[in-house]
Order: structure tokens, then sequence, then C-alpha cells
């Protein structure tokens, strides 16, 4: 029989103190300290007690502390000390009390990690470029045809969204800006802000903005999927490098697909102008391009075609870079893959001013 019992400032236990028998002892206790407050508790004739009696007894003295300043424990036999030096908690160290990190503090962190995360990313960028440099003339190392797979993939299957957006943004910058100049009779500079915007600037910006959430996304989430699922690491122990087996053939393919998107781009924004110029400003398709071949220069052609290879590498850099520090499970896949186009427009449309500020 599992009782309380109380005399003298004594709680007697009997019995056993067990997972089974600590309930019913549990609702016990709460009517005998409604009428008592014993300060020592016996246990001599506990007959068997396990970890969950432990744990009861532990909180027992816990409740008669909050009226006494003290509790005494008697009738322990050696067996009993045993189990309880065992299961006792009260050896347990506390846990420290979290320290809240300051505002510069958090600042500061951010800032380091910022730092460290801009070395790897050099460290990474300097492996791609060696390896690809390497890849165009020793072809080991690499999966054959992975190339031209990759440039249909992150490439030309991009194209019809490419140019869809491109004619929109195109015709609707066009009409815009013909409502102004027809109000001046400046018709014929619509050839000129049109060349001078879509292929100097919107061209590969818009391009690389498209390619970077379409392509970079897949980079990332292959990446990334790879690395969660220990494929990455299952190439490194097979000896074959994952920068030159799965990254490479992705930044060769991007680096030639890229100028050729963004001449289909330049070509489709310039079709539309043509349109709006034709249909509102009656002007010829002649003297529309003869204004726009006027206007634009061979230095503008380099720097556009310049710009979209340096975007391209970018995207790849930075999808790669975001699927490789992948850890855990799905979740950090789509975070990885949302951080990557974030962060791969945000530099796109930062190198695109950088590269406006040089050769304006």
């Amino acid at each position: 029989m599992n009782t309380l019992s109380t005399s003298n400032n004594i709680l007697y236990f009997t019995g056993k103190l067990t997972f089974k028998s600590v309930p019913v002892l549990d609702e016990q206790l709460h009517y005998i300290l409604k009428m008592d407050q014993p300060i020592t508790i016996d246990i001599s004739g506990v007959t068997f007690i396990d970890s969950a009696g432990v744990a009861f007894l532990e909180s027992v003295q816990d409740r008669i502390k909050a009226y006494s300043s003290i509790v005494f424990l008697q009738g322990a036999s050696e067996d009993h000390k045993a189990v309880m030096k065992t299961f006792s908690a009260q050896g347990i160290p506390p846990e420290p009390p979290s320290v809240r990190i300051g505002y510069f503090e958090r600042i500061g962190n951010k800032t380091v990690e910022s730092l460290r995360a801009f070395v790897q990313v050099l460290i990474m960028a300097a492996d791609i470029f060696y390896w690809s440099i390497v890849g165009l003339f020793n072809i080991k190392g690499q999966r054959k045809g992975s190339f031209t797979q990759q440039g249909m993939l992150l490439g030309f299957e991009a194209m019809p969204v490419v140019l869809l957006l491109s004619a929109i943004i195109g015709f609707i910058i066009a009409l815009q800006s013909a409502i102004q100049l027809k109000l001046y009779g400046g018709n014929i500079f619509i050839a000129d802000l049109m060349s001078v915007s879509m292929v100097r600037e919107l061209g590969p910006l818009m391009t690389a903005v498209i390619v970077s959430g379409r392509s970079g996304s897949a980079i990332a989430s292959e990446i990334a999927s790879m690395q969660v699922s220990e494929e990455i690491d299952a190439l490194r122990m097979m000896a074959i490098n994952p920068i030159r087996y799965v990254v490479v053939p992705k930044f060769h393919a991007l680096t030639v697909t890229m100028p050729i998107l963004v001449l289909f781009s330049i070509i489709v924004s310039l079709a539309g102008g043509l349109f709006i110029a034709m249909s509102y400003l009656d002007l010829s398709a002649v003297t529309y391009f003869n204004r726009v071949i006027m206007v634009l220069s061979v230095k503008d052609i380099i720097i556009t075609f310049a710009k979209s290879a340096f975007f391209a590498w970018l995207i790849v850099i930075i999808g790669s870079y975001f699927g490789l520090s992948a850890r855990g499970g799905a979740e950090d896949v789509g975070k990885a893959t949302t951080n990557s186009v974030v962060t791969s427009i945000i530099s796109v449309i930062f190198f695109d001013a950088l590269f406006s500020l040089l050769y304006i």
C-alpha cells in the first residue's frame, strides 16, 4: 500500500515510489499540505524507488521550501541513496542566463559575418575562374555534353520570357517618350532614346534580372539539393572536384548564352520602339534604324556585351555560393534559392550602376 501521512511535522512515505504510484501520492500530498506544514521527509517505509520517485521527492522538497527555509530527509537506505544519487537533478548546474546582445553587437556580428561571406565568395570565384580556364583546354573531370545541356537549360529556355518582357518594356518606354517628343517636334529622337536606353542600360540589366530569377534560382536549388543530400560530399569522396564537375559547365554555358539573350532582348525592344515610331510618330523604318546606327558606337556594343558576360558570372557565382552553403533539409534549399535570387538581383543592379559611372 502506497500512502502518505504526517505526524509531528514529519511527512512519512510508505510503499513504493514509482512512476505508477507518484500521481496518487501527489494528490494525497496536495490535501496534506493544506492542513499541515511538515519540514521533515521520512522515507524509511519506502520499499522501492525509481527515477520518477526521485523526481517526486525533489518536487516535494521544493514545495516545502515555499514555507520553510530548511527541509530534512531521513530514513534513506543505502540502496535508496544510490538511486537518488543516480537520478537526482540537484547536482546538475543550472543553465547560465542568456546574455542579451546589444544593438551595436548585433551590427558588429552581422558585419563580421558579411566580411567572412565576402571572402568565401572571392575564394570560390577564384576557384571557378581557375577551373573554367583549365576546362577550356582539358575537359577531363566534366560530364560529356554538360555544356550543351546547361546552355539549353539556363540560357535558351529563358529566351521566350526575355523576348516577351523586352518587347513589352520597349513598347512602354517608346510610347511614354513619344507622347512628350511629339509635343516638341522631336519625333526622330525616339531612336536616340531607345538605342541609348535599351542598348547601353536596360537590355543587359533587364535580361540579367530575368535570368537571375529564372536560371539563378535553378542553379542555387540544384546545388543546394545536392549539398543537403550529400551528393557533393560523395563527389569529393570519389576525388571529383564539385566546382569543376557541377559549377564550371554552368559558368561556361551562361557566359556564352547571356550575350545572345541580351542581343535578342535589344533587337525585340528596338522593334517595339519601331512600332511606336511608325504608328504614332510617322517615322519610317529606314529613318529609325539609320538613326539608331548613327547614335550607337562600337564602344557601346563592346561595353554592353562585356556587362552581360560579367552579369552571367555574378549569377553563377552567387547561385553556387548559396547552394554550397545550404545545410539541413528542404527548408534550407528554399532559403538558399531565395537568398540567391535576391542577392543576384541586387548585385546586378549595383554593378550596372557602377558600369554606368565608369563609362558615362
